[in-house]
């Protein structure tokens, strides 16, 4: 994996990491391999943003400069389906609109690798059950930023519990006002303040599951 690659992106150096990666692809570098340099700068990124050290701002400019190395490498790729570490459902409740950090969160996921099913806003309960039964993914993501959602959350979490889909499904919340208590309330697995704290839930989780 190349080093200067990762720390262009990383850096927000969009020349550096687009000059690297069409150096790297003339000289025969796996496109693969050029992804994941550019996902490993995209986690050092999500890191830097969960210090406060880079803002909403820098995500959306590490995401452009992401998109456009992805771009020159895909063309590359070996025919089939790239590799995935596995799939994420997200979205925000029923009753909330807010959707920035929801947002940030399915950026990075992406970045890291996932496969990200987002069903936007407003979802309704069924819309995720439906959702973890069609694509059989392992994680459900739930976001509110509204107090008056939390019974969405715990809603949601009763419903795929219901649908008898609770024993292989792991679910994380977020939103500005969740905390440790909203969790229990709800019923989830976990909760994160930043986007890169759900990322390394789903490191976890993914990685546990593959392990048992």
């Amino acid at each position: 994996m190349s080093d200067r690659l990762i720390s262009a992106v990383a850096d927000l150096d969009e020349p550096g990491a687009l000059g690297t990666a069409r150096e790297q692809l003339a000289a025969g570098t796996d496109a693969l391999a050029v992804i994941e340099a550019c996902r490993a700068g995209m986690a050092l990124v999500g890191e830097r943003f969960g210090r406060g050290e880079y803002f909403v701002s820098d995500l959306i400019m590490a995401a452009a400069i992401f998109a456009r190395v992805t771009r020159l490498a895909e063309p590359l790729l070996s025919a089939g389906p790239r590799p995935t570490r596995g799939t994420v459902i997200m979205g925000t409740v029923k009753g909330d609109l807010h959707d920035i950090g929801k947002n940030l969160v399915v950026l990075l996921l992406r970045a890291a690798g996932y496969e990200v099913r987002d069903l936007g806003v407003n979802v309704t309960p069924q819309r995720f059950v439906d959702a973890l039964a069609e694509t059989g993914a392992p994680v459900l993501g739930l976001s509110a930023l509204l107090t008056t959602s939390f019974g969405a959350m715990k809603a949601t979490v009763d419903a795929v519990e219901a649908a008898g889909l609770r024993p292989r499904v792991r679910i994380m919340l977020g939103g500005g006002p969740v905390d440790a208590r909203v969790r229990a309330l709800a019923g989830a697995d976990a909760w994160g303040t930043t986007a890169q704290e759900a990322v390394n839930l789903c490191h976890g989780w993914v990685a546990h599951a593959g392990a048992s």
